[in-house]
């Protein structure tokens, strides 16, 4: 098939007409590929048709994490060596039976495309939408978050520092009896992200957070920040609770970024942070499904919390 002929994909009720399937969007990496450890560096060049392949093999694993939710849209027309844009707004053009949510904005509303079914997916792939960034809550109750994220963000490439961190993290999140999922980001870190029964709002889960954060941070002030401005970080790992707010989005997992070598943000379980072999690239649009078979999260996201009893024991903690 040409790369310039269009591909129908069956999805449920709807058939998607994907446009270009043999459009690069991920260029082969230059030399071997290899990274400094010896492993694939992303030398392998992936087509729009390997991204709709991809979305349509995890959705069955990634759709829970998106149904219900505003998503913002990270597209990139002409590969990750084009230019970028953000979307918000759902263009008029769209099918009519992708679902949509209209929330509200200073000043106005925003009509945020929510991905309910593999042939919205699948859509959104042919779009170049490589990364779908989502809200923390859902619609009908868009102020009321029922996920709370730490992002471990290293102030470099050091993913020894990134580990260590989220084992400390882990070690007082159990103390404060709140389940949380490990997730890759694909970048150089990873996200803590934490279920909730949606009782409270964004400021009360962003505070809570912020003290987590805090606390952590001043038992590791050698190794730990939440410095929000870089200069003041040094080389420690920054503890980043911005997310947890209204209108703000955190990466859905097993979403491809935008980075040579299409990684995944993928969710992994805590044993195997322990691996060498993990870092935040660790898994691809290759292997990724193979990943979300294993079911990490199993059980972890059906149980969550409220944060009230949580409160208590921090604060106990904090003295």
């Amino acid at each position: 098939m040409s790369g310039d002929a269009a591909r129908t994909v069956r999805a449920g009720r709807h058939t998607v007409e994907v446009h270009r399937p043999g459009k690069v969007l991920f260029p082969a990496a230059d030399g071997d590929g290899r990274d400094g450890d010896g492993r694939d560096g992303g030398a392998k060049e992936y087509t729009k048709g390997d991204l709709v392949d991809y979305y349509r093999a995890v959705a069955p694993f990634m759709l829970p994490h998106l149904r219900g939710r505003p998503l913002m849209l990270e597209r990139h027309p002409d590969g990750v060596d084009g230019p970028r844009f953000m979307q918000k707004n759902t263009p008029a053009r769209y099918p009519d039976w992708i679902s949509r949510v209209e929330v509200a904005k200073e000043g106005g509303t925003v009509c945020h495309t929510v991905c309910d079914d593999t042939a919205t997916l699948l859509y959104l792939a042919d779009q170049a939408a490589l990364t779908l960034h989502r809200w923390l809550s859902r619609a009908g109750q868009v102020d009321r978050p029922d996920r709370m994220v730490f992002d471990l963000d290293p102030a470099d490439d050091d993913f020894g520092a990134v580990r260590e961190a989220a084992g400390l993290l882990g070690e007082l999140l159990e103390e404060l009896r709140l389940p949380s999922g490990l997730m890759t980001t694909g970048s150089r870190g990873l996200h803590v992200v934490v279920p909730l029964t949606a009782h409270q709002d964004f400021d009360d889960v962003r505070d809570f957070a912020r003290d987590v954060a805090d606390t952590l941070a001043a038992a590791h002030p050698d190794r730990l920040t939440t410095a929000a401005r870089k200069k003041d970080r040094g080389d420690r790992l920054y503890l980043d609770v911005q997310r947890n707010a209204y209108a703000q989005t955190a990466v859905a997992p097993f979403t491809v970024r935008a980075r040579p070598g299409a990684p995944v943000a993928t969710p992994l379980s805590w044993d195997q942070l322990r691996d060498p072999a993990v870092d935040a690239r660790r898994w691809t649009i290759a292997d990724a499904v193979e990943q979300a078979r294993t079911r990490p999260w199993e059980g972890v996201m059906s149980r969550a919390r409220g944060l009230g009893p949580a409160r208590r024991r921090l604060n106990a903690l904090r003295g």
